[in-house]
């Protein structure tokens, strides 16, 4: 429970006892640093009911608080504002009530409660995984994780875009110039192979739009009747039929990129309970539009097109299906919403981590599934994201110029062995520990600094700056926990007893408990706002009052043997927050560095 939750009735009581008035709800705020104080009661709301100055009415329930509740040491009154001193005691039980307990901050699932489905990743398989996917990946794993921590059962899911006419295009020219060649023959990740044809195709797309051209066609002529996209046209519509050879040949290269695929996420450290593939979904919601046909939801044109207006919700027309009787992609997301909740009953929610250029996209589909009467869809959530930049600019698939994923992990745990050497702090480890080091220095500064920004904003990804040892960092905090571990290790005496003797609390002991006793509401705050910003940025605040902790105090150099092991229990439950906190983010903490 929290401070705010205790002291709330006995503030009503109050009132009501000195005033006779009953107020439903006590405002709260956190004391500002000037002044002393572990939480603020805002007391102008109650001046619409008491006939008072703020000034006499804050002193005469502060009078009545100190008196009557125990957890109120003190008070002071400035303006409109009651700045509350909380006793020590409430601390040292507090602290007392969570410190063996691991998983502090997590609230078990109640079986009764529907499940929430995130959807991320969701690639092509024609490419590699990117820099965008990255940020799509570590977004969607750690809003997972935190929802799961929240209290909620959660699926972990994607759908795979393994059809169209991109895919043809990485066929195609496989066909046209691979000679054969495998992962195998090449020594390749089967999703970069596929994304060189890819890339190869384009080139030979543009060699023959110039061609073109030069011979008197215009530009828009040129890029329909170019051969080599006449023939992937050609191929699409033979998949699309059957035909034996596209199938055999599409099911090989699928694999080829879905082998890569699991590297690359086993390597960035997520997962995923179900997939789904559109060459099995893209069919689904067509008999989903003949429902809305007869409920009135949807209308049918002259040419046969079926659409839904949503002008008067601000929105506009969108086709669901075509005049040929062909579903588009509006209908194909209609149609696995509603298999996903088919497959897994007891889904209550789904979110959808996907780039804020879909946005518009989402807000139609989830008014249509409303629409349809679908009580589900009310709990449907975009987790839209921004763009991810690097100082060389924008990323182009199709030219080849990606930052691609599994390289971008290389080039960060390259850049954490270059600094941790420069630090020269790891003499004594052997060649293996200190190339796991690397990785989770180089994977944690890369998860931190993508994650610690709000999802909504465009992010500037610098990847020396983020393995930077200092600030708010992933390497800095990861530092600050094997700090910890050290001073545990070192620690040769009993800290394993529950203390009743500690009666003061230091500054600083007292404000990094309350920095711990936050962390149950800020993993409840990131699953309401789907933010894993509010977990990272939490993680470095507590890491800085640690800091200031541990620069203000004797841990292991204390005399007072009772000080000194409530320093070392305070000392491991802030580790233990850390790594439960940075689990939440996908990030793994060092013991050593």
């Amino acid at each position: 429970m929290s401070l705010s939750q205790i002291l709330t009735p006995s503030i009503q009581k109050t009132i009501q006892s000195l005033f006779d008035v009953t107020v439903d709800k006590i405002e709260f705020q956190s004391t500002r640093k000037e002044f002393e104080g572990d939480i603020t009661m805002v007391i102008f709301p109650l001046l619409k009911v008491i006939k008072s100055n703020p000034a006499e009415l804050g002193n005469k329930i502060g009078d009545y608080l100190v008196e009557n509740v125990a957890e109120v040491a003190r008070f002071n009154v400035v303006s409109g504002f009651l700045n509350i001193v909380i006793a020590d005691s409430y601390y040292l039980n507090f602290f007392n009530e969570i410190k063996d307990n691991t998983k502090f901050g997590h609230v078990t699932p109640n079986p009764q409660d529907k499940a929430v489905m995130v959807e991320y990743s969701s690639p092509n398989t024609n490419k590699p995984l990117h820099l965008g996917h990255v940020r799509n990946n570590l977004l969607g794993y750690s809003v997972a994780e935190i929802i799961k921590a929240s209290g909620k059962k959660v699926y972990k899911t994607q759908i795979i875009n393994d059809r169209g006419i991109h895919i043809c295009k990485s066929m195609l020219a496989w066909e046209k110039f691979g000679n054969g060649e495998t992962p195998e023959s090449s020594n390749l990740k089967g999703d970069k192979l596929v994304g060189k044809y890819y890339v190869e195709f384009d080139k030979a797309y543009k060699a023959e739009i110039s061609q073109l051209i030069e011979s008197g066609k215009t530009e828009e002529e040129a890029k329909k009747q170019a051969p080599i996209i006449v023939e992937a046209q050609e191929m699409l519509k033979k998949w699309e039929a059957g035909d034996e050879k596209v199938i055999t040949l599409w099911k090989m290269m699928n694999q080829w990129v879905y082998d890569g695929f699991e590297t690359t996420y086993t390597n960035l450290g997520v997962n995923f309970d179900k997939y789904y593939y559109e060459s099995n979904t893209y069919l689904l919601g067509k008999d989903v539009v003949q429902v809305g046909l007869d409920k009135g939801v949807f209308e049918k044109d002259p040419d046969g097109s079926v659409w839904i207006d949503l002008t008067d919700e601000g929105l506009d027309r969108k086709i669901v299906l075509r005049s040929d009787g062909t579903a588009v992609y509006m209908t194909q997301d209609i149609g696995t919403a509603i298999q996903r909740v088919k497959d897994m009953p007891d889904v209550g929610g789904m979110v959808y981590t996907v780039g804020n250029e879909q946005d518009y996209h989402f807000k139609v589909l989830f008014l249509i599934l409303k629409k349809l009467g679908f009580d589900w869809a009310s709990s449907l959530y975009h987790l839209s994201y921004g763009m991810v930049d690097l100082p060389s600019g924008k990323m182009k698939s199709r030219e080849g110029t990606v930052v691609d994923a599994d390289d971008l992990m290389q080039d960060m745990t390259d850049t954490a062995k270059q600094i941790s050497e420069d630090l020269g702090k790891l003499d004594s480890y052997s060649a293996e520990e200190k190339a796991k080091l690397y990785k989770t220095i180089g994977l944690g500064a890369l998860k931190y600094y993508i994650l610690k920004v709000d999802p909504k904003k465009r992010i500037l990804f610098n990847p020396e700056e983020s393995v930077d040892f200092a600030g708010n960092t992933g390497p800095f905090i990861q530092y600050t926990y094997a700090r910890i571990q050290s001073i545990i290790r070192k620690a040769d005496f009993d800290y394993n007893v529950t203390l009743s003797g500690v009666e003061v609390l230091h500054e600083k002991e007292k404000e990094l408990v309350k920095q711990i006793e936050l962390f149950p509401e800020v993993i409840q705050n990131a699953a309401q706002n789907h933010s894993p910003a509010l977990i990272a940025n939490y993680t470095y605040d507590l890491v800085k009052e640690y800091n200031s902790f541990y620069q203000s105090v004797h841990i292991l150099g204390e005399i007072d043997l009772t000080k000194k092991i409530f320093r070392v229990q305070l000392s491991q439950k802030v580790a233990e927050v850390i790594k439960s906190a940075f689990t939440l983010l996908g990030i793994e903490v060092p013991e050593r560095m």
